[in-house]
């Protein structure tokens, strides 16, 4: 593999020079991260510690969400330090407050392009171009699909690429489900489900399990789980309405059979989410990223990856950390050897500690306010619509949805702009059933908006802050 080197010395200004001459200075960055998750968050608490005011863009659609796959997995019980486990969710949480506490700032958007011919290095987000000295990739992989027939007639119907954000909804309680994969995550899965589903039916195409012999052996001992070994999902079938059945395959007879069940979930593995590097860094078969044998950099120097999309083989939450700590250390001493850092001074040593995030506490007769922007549960959501003269913003959740830790801050933060014009709630699916049931929720995040005791609009999955900030000002009087 032929790694590009520094040709000289003149690497930095710190100053776009182009850009001086129009009379726009820029400031470049020392490192800019692109992706979260635990490699991207822990390659930021390093770099942030070592006083490169790291920027970190946290992706926000393309490849998946802020935080990676730990997003969408429920107890993490192998990580370091949590000896009871912890979900997913929460540990990325924590993540990000240690990065976000040591001075990382974020750009919650996705990366667009990304040039790497010139340096500075160009990347495009969020309608804007940053200029960065060195930079972490940290976009981690995607969920595959099976792509079947019927696949997107049933999608959010029936089928779904997330159990952990899906499986609370009511279409799936009680109903006979399947999983298909035979790793870890669909173990997982399997195991998960049975909380909702009367029974779950894992699918796997080999004759055994892939998965660690702790998780192979709680799904293999649990009577709410059915293998169905050298089986291949070929198709949905279903009404109008929901999926209710399944086409499989046997991959030794070759013979069909039907599974009837109401919802099929992926865990079929992921695709590294490369496509912005490809044709300018170097790739492996696989399409992951090619690093020097034991090492973060990769084809380029100043450019280092971290985390699954380098990873084909251990794809674990504390290898993608410990990746990422590898990265922002190699990283802060190449752009130190270069003499290309420029550090920042800190005001306080020591920052303030941030303590546990604290969930909304549910509203009741004692503690609703009318006035409040944010409030959980039925009787806020009773109260508000009928009472409320704003628009109400609505968000379904559920306790280990991913999504909705990444979402719920956004519409927050969207309603304090609005400075009191719009209110938001949040109703947890698990907690108050019958809401979700009449309200037709299919799975979370789902954000509702009402104006006047009118839905508006319908949201399902995570969106832009813009999108829900553009449907509440069209609803809000013109100022005079």
């Amino acid at each position: 593999m032929a790694f590009k080197t520094m040709a000289d010395a003149q690497l930095k200004p710190q100053v776009d020079a182009t850009a001086v001459e129009n009379g726009q200075a820029q400031e470049i960055e020392n490192l800019v991260i692109v992706g979260s998750g635990p490699a991207g968050y822990t390659a930021a608490i390093y770099a942030a510690r070592a006083n490169l005011s790291p920027l970190l863009i946290t992706g926000f659609e393309d490849g998946g969400i802020p935080g990676g796959q730990l997003m969408t997995t429920t107890h993490v019980e192998n990580f370091p330090g949590f000896p009871d486990g912890i979900l997913g969710p929460d540990l990325m949480d924590r993540c990000k407050a240690q990065a976000l506490r040591w001075g990382t700032r974020l750009l919650e958007a996705d990366a667009e392009a990304i040039d790497f011919s010139q340096r500075p290095f160009r990347i495009k987000a969020d309608g804007q171009t940053i200029q960065a000295q060195a930079l972490i990739l940290a976009t981690g992989a995607s969920a595959n699909r099976l792509g079947l027939p019927h696949e997107e007639r049933f999608w959010s119907r029936g089928i779904s690429a997330c159990a952990i954000c899906d499986g609370a909804t009511p279409q799936f309680r009680n109903e006979e489900l399947a999983v298909v994969g035979g790793g870890d995550s669909a173990c997982e899965e399997a195991v998960y489900l049975t909380k909702y589903g009367s029974h779950v039916h894992l699918i796997v195409r080999g004759d055994q399990l892939r998965a660690s012999a702790a998780m192979a052996d709680r799904v293999l001992a649990n009577p709410a789980i059915s293998v169905h070994w050298r089986s291949q999902v070929v198709d949905a079938s279903g009404d109008d309405q929901w999926m209710n059945g399944l086409l499989l395959k046997d991959t030794g007879t070759q013979t069909i059979r039907e599974l009837p069940v109401r919802g099929l979930f992926y865990a079929i593995g992921h695709t590294p989410n490369t496509r912005l590097f490809r044709d300018q860094l170097e790739l492996n078969s696989a399409g992951y990223l090619v690093t020097q044998p034991g090492r973060p950099e990769t084809s380029l120097e100043g450019v280092y990856a971290a985390g699954d999309v380098a990873d084909a083989e251990w794809r674990q939450g504390i290898t993608a950390a410990g990746s990422g700590c590898q990265a922002a250390l190699a990283a802060e001493r190449w752009l130190s050897h270069h003499n290309l850092a420029v550090t920042v001074r800190r005001d306080n040593v020591e920052p303030l500690e941030v303590g546990e995030p604290k969930p909304t506490v549910t509203s009741d007769a004692a503690n609703f306010n009318q006035e409040a922007l944010w409030q959980k549960g039925g009787f806020a959501l009773r109260k508000l619509y009928h009472e409320c003269s704003h628009p109400l913003l609505v968000v379904y959740t559920s306790p280990s949805c991913g999504p909705c830790h990444v979402l719920k801050p956004q519409l927050k933060r969207v309603l304090e702009e609005l400075g009191g014009r719009a209110q938001g709630v949040e109703i947890d699916i698990e907690a108050d059933q019958e809401i979700a049931v009449q309200a037709g929720v299919t799975g979370t995040p789902t954000v509702q908006l009402f104006f006047n005791k009118e839905l508006q609009q319908q949201w399902k999955g995570v969106k832009q802050r813009s999108e829900f900030r553009q449907a509440i000002e069209a609803l809000l009087p013109v100022a005079v």
